[in-house]
């Protein structure tokens, strides 16, 4: 067991390397603890994320597709994309002490986690994938409904999140936009997958970070017309109404509980 278990160090020291020692002298870094390291690495591979494809998509969306996909008018100002950020920055380093920890617990066998696809074969992974996407995707729906619903969780967690309640004021730079403690409850249900059913280590890395890029890509106001997929025209809606399209990555779970709005429909209605 102890010999397993190396492999998940092995492979948090491998990308602690590759990050840390592409950015930082080796002697700035080198003598902190493991832990501490992962945690460096989660930040400065974080704000790399938040910053690269927030700028990129801005970009696109704003400058080279300028009234394309979204009016002119309904372009957010530069002072309140600057808002978000600083925000999201401020809220950053606390984010990233829940893959930190989430990688401690990995490393000392007390999850589910294995190291290897080949430990349990391509369709066991594909399953245990989706079942684990399930789990997250169950486990936000209800953590996001619950800062809605629970009035001092709303006031003092999640209001933070929701000031950006126009199509004027969202941005993908409003996807990390949270109360350091609103975006680590919605977070969660990725760590609590770990201990419910076996998941491949580097995949679990993965879609945390992924999770960086979902909440921009849901924050532009494009409705992508994806189905099922809880695109930026569900998302924008629950930025307007607070009261419906809670989920993360598909509209089953608000469908499931009835909270679902479509944007087509609700077009349709305007017209």
């Amino acid at each position: 067991m102890e010999d397993y278990l190396k492999l998940f160090v092995e492979e948090t020291s491998f990308y602690n390397r590759m990050v840390l020692g592409t950015f930082l002298p080796e002697s700035w870094w080198g003598p902190l603890p493991h832990m501490l390291q992962g945690w460096l690495r989660n930040y400065i591979g974080g704000v790399l994320l938040y910053f690269i494809s927030g700028f990129l998509w801005c970009f696109y969306i704003y400058h080279l597709k300028r009234n394309v996909y979204i009016p002119k008018d309904a372009i957010p100002s530069k002072e309140a994309m600057l808002l978000q950020i600083s925000v999201a920055m401020k809220a950053m380093p606390w984010y990233c002490a829940l893959p930190s920890l989430s990688e401690y617990m990995i490393e000392n066998g007390w999850t589910k986690c294995f190291a290897r696809i080949s430990d349990v074969g391509w369709p066991t992974y594909i399953i245990n994938a989706a079942i684990y996407l399930v789990i997250v995707e169950f486990g936000i729906y209800w953590m996001h409904k619950l800062l809605h619903d629970i009035k001092p969780l709303y006031k003092y967690l999640h209001a933070t999140h929701h000031i950006y309640n126009k199509q004027n004021t969202l941005s993908p730079f409003a996807g990390l936009a949270f109360h350091p403690l609103d975006g680590i409850l919605q977070a969660v249900p990725h760590v609590v997958a770990l201990f419910l059913v076996p998941m491949h280590f580097t995949t679990h890395i993965a879609l945390i970070f992924v999770e960086a890029l979902w909440t921009a890509n849901i924050h532009d106001c494009i409705h992508g017309k994806v189905w099922p997929v809880m695109g930026a025209g569900y998302h924008t809606i629950h930025h307007t109404t607070y009261r419906h399209n809670y989920g993360h990555y598909t509209i089953w779970m608000d469908w499931m509980f009835g909270t679902l709005r479509d944007p087509v429909e609700e077009d349709a209605k305007k017209m």
